[in-house]
């Protein structure tokens, strides 16, 4: 598939996903659009694409031109339209999940202050560098960054923002830009402000798209990168053409790619496909709104999103220092409470500090197994209603698993047999609803995750831990570098009620007859094809599921250890085949 700019005179390579731009125009010439249209056209040819847009301009994306059908099913994150909000300390993040995921996103900065802009992208920038380094992330993905000057400004306190946070900004773009494609990073740097653009960045430019410019300093720093690249001739040209260049014409100017003979061409921008949500109201015109938007899959960026929070305030020295300024306030509280003549100021937790928080944190356990005492017996009268009010009511939670949607009354899925209520020497009666997660967890050798927990068993997070919590409190379970192993006492207790999952040929057609339509969908295709590999666009193609969906049905199969993910390339887990 070709890249088209403009309708007809100039046709790029899908290669340009890669290649460095700078799309470089005085305000309201026309390079926001064009840049659009070239995104527009990258996603068309099943290329990932992130946006940086730090005045809220882009939204308008998600929606058909004539704003009465769907657009690109992009994630929006931030901004007032924002799917999921965008954090100043989330750039880590956010460029984990676009990296891991390989989903395309728009980064709505708009509700930023310019420092925070500087937090975020430093964060993202470095680490989206650091990530795409390895060999099984080096998968293209075009960068497109709107004003980018002030992404990668030319002086450190330009624009008012000064600090380290700047600093690391600038340097992470400018590996991004002078490194990234060997890492499958293309950037598209776009702005009104050339002269402000850092030059560092601005010459390494492979690609420029000059529209019209009038300001004697822009001219000027075109004329830095045309030193780099270009003759005298092709200079004159574009010089003297430039300051009269209608709307949304362009020169394309590329020395020695795709060809040796390079690109040199004057064109007009193509209509684009989705709404114009920056283009500039007329005096008098009101605003439109589109009608309707196109529908993105949320759930795996969610489930993703929270798994690595999670993972991040585990090992987080701040997050540690806020719970420990938490605990001293709760103490300080609680001495006053009891004898406030005799509070005093310490700069460190003392052994019977200690003891209080070990004995709130009892009583914290005891409140939450009460509660979570109630929930079962609540499960309890439910499944009783189900059993007397109709064959088909038992359905209930197969149904909301194989939407994808945990309900607190779901059935555990792939339980090999109803078990009833036991009971030991481990602190009291295990319920129905332990013993569901203790059997997903001493199904697999290897351990499960909270997340590959809830997979399979159905049960809401706040449910889920309640039980995890009370397999733990009775050495039925124990957790290890974030997973779940079933102990010697958990495997006991089982006993001849448990079933240990299949092997080979048998485990396959155990997961195929119980896994939703899509995901079995999925593993049967992998099967088909083992031992070979098979890319995300050939699943697509064969089992016809859109993008967003699929990758959906693949990130499932991930948790549950089915699959096995090389870059962009997946195979079926060996233990389904041997």
């Amino acid at each position: 598939m070709k890249i088209r700019l403009d309708d007809s005179l100039l046709a790029l390579p899908v290669d340009v996903v890669t290649q460095t731009i700078g799309i470089l125009a005085k305000r309201r010439a026309g390079k926001s659009y064009l840049a659009r249209r070239l995104s527009e056209q990258l996603y068309r040819a099943d290329q990932q694409i992130v946006l940086v847009d730090p005045k809220g301009d882009w939204w308008g994306i998600r929606s058909s031109r004539d704003g009465k059908g769907p657009g690109l099913p992009i994630i929006i994150v931030g901004g007032e339209r924002g799917d999921v909000p965008l954090e100043v300390n989330g750039g880590e993040l956010v460029a984990k999940l676009v990296v891991e995921e390989r989903v395309s996103v728009l980064l709505d900065l708009s509700l930023l202050r310019k420092h925070e802009v500087a937090t975020f992208m430093a964060d993202f920038l470095e680490t989206l560098y650091r990530m795409k380094a390895r060999e099984q992330y080096r998968t293209p993905m075009m960068l497109l960054i709107d004003e980018a000057d002030a992404i990668a400004p030319q002086t450190k306190g330009q624009g008012g923002v000064k600090g380290g946070n700047v600093e690391r900004m600038l340097g992470a773009a400018e590996d991004i830009v002078r490194r990234g494609g060997q890492r499958g990073i293309g950037c598209t740097l776009i702005t009104q402000r050339s002269a402000v653009l850092n030059k560092n960045v601005l010459t390494q430019v492979q690609i420029l798209i000059a529209l019209r410019t009038i300001a004697p300093q822009d001219l000027k720093a075109m004329n830095a990168w045309v030193d780099v690249h270009g003759n005298e001739e092709e200079r004159k040209t574009l010089m003297e053409s430039l300051p009269a260049l209608p709307v949304g014409d362009a020169w394309v100017w590329s020395p020695g790619w795709p060809t040796t003979d390079g690109i040199f061409k004057r064109i007009h921008t193509a209509q684009i496909e989705t709404f114009d949500s920056g283009s500039t109201p007329a005096a008098g015109e009101k605003r439109r709104e589109p009608k309707k938007v196109a529908e993105v899959d949320l759930d795996a960026l969610r489930r993703q999103m929270a798994a690595t929070m999670e993972r991040a305030k585990a090992t987080d020295p701040k997050e540690l220092q806020r719970e420990i300024a938490s605990l001293k306030k709760q103490l300080a509280a609680k001495s006053v409470m009891v004898s406030p003549a005799k509070v005093i100021e310490r700069s460190v937790l003392t052994e019977a500090h200690v003891n209080r928080v070990a004995k709130i944190a009892e009583s914290l356990r005891e409140a939450l197994g009460k509660i979570a005492d109630i929930v079962q017996r609540n499960h309890s009268c439910a499944e009783t209603v189900r059993k007397t009010g109709g064959a088909n009511a038992g359905q209930h939670g197969l149904s909301a698993l194989g939407t994808g949607v945990a309900s607190p009354e779901a059935t555990p899925a792939f339980v090999p047999k109803r078990f009833e209520a036991a009971s030991g020497n481990h602190g009291g009666s295990v319920g129905k609803g332990e013993i569901a997660v203790l059997t997903a967890i001493a199904q697999h050798a290897s351990g499960l995750s909270r997340e590959a927990i809830t997979i399979i068993t159905g049960y809401k997070r706040s449910t889920r831990d309640a039980y995890l919590q009370r397999l733990m409190n009775k050495g039925l379970v124990l957790l290890n570098r974030g997973g779940f192993d079933v102990t010697p006492d958990g495997v006991k207790l089982l006993g001849s009620n448990f079933q240990r999952l299949p092997t080979g040929d048998q485990l396959y057609q155990h997961w195929l007859s119980n896994l939703p339509m899509g995901e079995a969908q999925i593993l049967s295709c992998l099967r088909n094809s083992h031992p070979d590999t098979v890319s995300r666009e050939a699943i697509g193609e064969r089992t016809a599921f859109k993008r967003s969906t699929r990758d959906a049905y693949i990130q499932r199969l991930n948790t549950r250890k089915l699959i096995v993910i090389q870059g962009v390339d997946i195979g079926i887990a060996s233990e389904l085949v041997g």
